[in-house]
C-alpha cells in the first residue's frame, strides 16, 4: 500500500484526467478500500482542491476553484507543456509571449535535471521562425471559444479580403489553426449558408446573441472543409491543376492555406488553389518545378499559352 502521501498524489493524478471516476475504481488504483478514498477526497479538499462528487454515480471528478492548485504531469506532459510554451512564445496570439515565457521559466525551475536535459536539447536543436503576418487578440480567442461552447450567437463586423466591411451574425462551430492564422467556421445567419472567416478580421460586438441548437458540421472532414474555403472560395479564380508529382512531395511544398491536395496515383496529384489574378496562379504553380496540366479555368489555359509565347518571344 502507497504512503498517504504519495497515494495523495497517485489519487491527485488520477482525478486530473478528464473523466469521473467512482469510488471502486479509485479504490482499485490506489489498492486500499473505499472509505480511504473518501478519507484522502477530503483530505483534498482541505488543501484547496475542488473535487466535485458526481450524483447518481457515487463518482468524483476535479473541478475548477476559486484559485489555480498545482498540477502534476507525467514526464512526457511536461515535455509537451514546455515545448508548447515555446513554441507560443513566437506564435500568432498577440499579448502571450511574454506571458508564455513567463510560465516557462517557471515550470523549468521545477523541472527533475532528466527533463530539462530533454527540453534543453530540443531547444538548442530548434530555430523558431516568426509566423509574420496578423495576430489575433486573446480575448478575441476567448471570446469566440466561449460561444461555440455555450451556443451563443456571434455578432461581429468582418473585413472581407477586398476591404469591404460587413456586419455577420453567425452561430460558431469550430475554431480552425493552420500555424499561421486562426479561422473560425459558423452558419452565417444572414445567408443562411457556412462560412469561414479569419479571426484576425473580425471585430465582435457585445453582447452575443441568443442561444441556438448547434447544428451538424458542414463536413466530416472539416480541416479539408476548412482547406477549401481559405484557398478557392474567396477568390474569382478556382483552378485545378494536375501536378506530374505524387502527393507527399507536393505537400512538402505547398501549405494547406495555399491549395487543397489529393492523390490520383502514385505519381500524380490534383491541386485546387485559387486567386484574383490569373498571373499570380501561373506564376506561383509554374514556380514550384513540377510538371503541372491545368484542367480549370479557361481562363487560366488561354492565359498560359499568352504567358508561353511572350516568354518564348522574350527569349528567342
Amino acid at each position: 500500500m502507497l504512503e498517504t502521501s504519495a497515494r495523495l498524489l497517485r489519487l491527485l493524478s488520477l482525478l486530473q484526467t478528464p473523466r469521473d471516476w467512482t469510488g471502486a475504481a479509485l479504490a482499485e488504483r490506489l489498492g486500499v478500500d473505499v472509505r480511504t478514498v473518501r478519507r484522502d477526497i477530503d483530505k483534498l479538499r482541505a488543501l484547496g482542491y475542488p473535487v466535485h462528487a458526481t450524483p447518481g454515480v457515487a463518482g468524483y471528478r476535479l473541478g475548477a476553484g476559486a484559485k489555480l492548485p498545482p498540477l502534476l504531469l507525467d514526464d512526457d506532459e511536461a515535455v509537451a507543456v514546455a515545448l508548447g510554451l515555446r513554441t507560443a512564445a513566437g506564435g500568432t496570439i498577440a499579448g502571450i509571449e511574454d506571458s508564455s515565457l513567463r510560465a516557462l521559466a517557471k515550470l523549468e525551475q521545477v523541472l527533475p535535471a532528466r527533463l530539462r536535459h530533454r527540453v534543453g536539447m530540443l531547444q538548442a536543436a530548434t530555430v523558431t521562425v516568426p509566423a509574420g503576418g496578423p495576430t489575433v487578440d486573446p480575448d478575441v480567442l476567448t471570446a469566440v471559444a466561449a460561444a461555440i461552447r455555450d451556443h451563443h450567437r456571434l455578432r461581429f463586423d468582418y473585413r472581407a479580403h477586398d476591404g469591404a466591411t460587413s456586419l455577420r451574425v453567425t452561430e460558431p462551430h469550430r475554431l480552425a489553426h493552420t500555424g499561421r492564422r486562426w479561422y473560425l467556421i459558423g452558419w452565417d445567419v444572414d445567408r443562411a449558408d457556412w462560412r469561414t472567416y479569419r479571426v484576425d478580421r473580425l471585430r465582435l460586438r457585445i453582447p452575443t446573441g441568443p442561444r441556438f441548437t448547434p447544428r451538424e458540421a458542414p463536413d466530416a472532414d472539416l480541416p479539408g472543409y476548412v482547406s477549401r474555403g481559405v484557398t478557392t472560395a474567396p477568390y474569382r479564380y478556382a483552378a485545378r491543376i494536375t501536378l506530374g508529382v505524387a502527393a507527399e512531395v507536393a505537400a512538402e511544398r505547398i501549405a494547406p492555406t495555399v491549395g487543397v491536395i489529393e492523390a490520383v496515383d502514385a505519381k500524380n496529384c490534383l491541386l485546387r488553389t485559387g486567386s484574383d489574378s490569373l498571373d499570380e496562379l501561373a506564376i506561383y504553380v509554374a514556380g514550384f518545378g513540377f510538371p503541372f496540366r491545368v484542367h480549370e479555368p479557361p481562363e487560366l489555359v488561354t492565359h498560359l499559352r499568352e504567358l508561353a509565347a511572350r516568354l518564348g518571344a522574350a527569349a528567342g
